[in-house]
């Protein structure tokens, strides 16, 4: 249902006899109501509805559970066909309200900090699954505490690398971003990725989203140690390549920096990123470590994390400190491990 186009739906709809201009009718409720049933679709002719109902494949997925944090945070565990469970994150944070999604049931690249990691790969998820995430989210909102209503921003940080499912990714931002479909602006949406080089270059050549680049390291032999990826992508190369993306003007890359005690907190790092991101128009989020259960690693104080964004900002790196949402109830970055709780 969620990965339905108007021309494939004009299709199904001519198939049967029906005028192809109801797809864009029929589409306007199931991406901007967020309906589904054919029944409730008050304004199409039974007939159509009786060939809904026949043609068009239910959700791909449902709600398993929702748990709630004090900071206001909400964690969705959903239950796809198959019986896996994802989990996606919902973020209030002043006019803000973010929804963090997944992309694939597990993960490939073993990054040391993250606990999705070690559940492996299991699938990709395919474009109805991801925007299922955002269309039963949305049904969430009516207790939204900040009162805004309706989702402000999307980000690709959830379960899963973005760009090793990256042609499941781009269609379901193409869905996520059509005028017929959920309509949210490109500007909107933050595709994040360890460095899987050839795949930046071919998400920012057909969307016009954001991107976020993992990076957690300034030298190649700690990268190499936190991100295997690196043993393919060499941060040279990550960096050389992010110089030469097609970023819009106005625009930045985001460095992702998850701040590790003892690993890659110190000033001599700090120094070293700031050489690194020369001549790269960028902005760096500093992340809190999040614990889950078997990590090697521990965060880095708050004194020493704000030690080391005062070095990059005198040295003119736009540098923030991010704060960690959720983590009560496992939602914070890196903590996501695809676990139905009680609502």
């Amino acid at each position: 249902m969620f990965s339905t186009t108007p021309d494939a739906l004009a299709e199904i709809l001519q198939r049967s006899g029906i005028a192809p201009y109801r797809a864009t009718q029929v589409l306007s409720w199931v991406y901007r109501r967020g309906i589904v049933d054919p029944t409730a679709m008050t304004n199409v002719p039974r007939e159509l509805r009786d060939v809904l109902a026949s043609e068009l494949a239910p959700p791909a997925l449902e709600v398993a559970s929702i748990a709630r944090s004090h900071d206001g945070t909400r964690k969705f565990a959903f239950r796809l066909a198959d019986g896996e469970v994802i989990e996606s994150v919902l973020i209030p944070d002043r006019h803000r309200l973010t929804l963090c999604v997944s992309s694939q049931v597990g993960c490939a690249m073993g990054c040391g900090f993250c606990a999705t990691a070690q559940l492996g790969l299991r699938r990709h998820l395919a474009p109805d699954e991801i925007v299922a995430q955002v269309m039963l989210a949305r049904r969430h909102l009516a207790d939204d505490p900040l009162g805004i209503g309706h989702l402000t921003n999307l980000v690709f940080m959830g379960m899963g690398e973005p760009l090793h499912n990256l042609e499941n990714v781009i269609a379901a931002i193409g869905i996520l971003t059509a005028p017929w479909g959920v309509g949210i602006s490109p500007r909107r949406i933050t595709v994040s990725t360890v460095g899987l080089v050839p795949q930046m270059r071919e998400l920012l050549a057909r969307t016009h989203v954001n991107l976020a680049v993992s990076l957690s390291a300034t030298t190649e032999e700690s990268r190499r140690a936190l991100m295997p990826v690196t043993r393919k992508y060499s941060l040279q190369e990550l960096l050389d390549a992010c110089r030469e993306l097609p970023v819009p003007r106005r625009r930045r890359i985001t460095f992702e920096y998850v701040m590790l005690a003892g690993e890659n907190d110190g000033d001599d790092d700090a120094r070293r990123l700031v050489r690194l991101l020369h001549g790269i128009r960028s902005k760096v989020n500093l992340i809190c470590f999040n614990a889950f259960p078997g990590a090697a690693y521990e965060g880095t104080a708050a004194e020493r994390r704000e030690r080391f964004q005062r070095l990059l900002l005198e040295h003119g790196v736009n540098a923030t400190i991010r704060d960690s949402r959720g983590p009560d109830i496992a939602a914070a970055c890196g903590q996501l491990a695809a676990q139905a709780v009680e609502s």
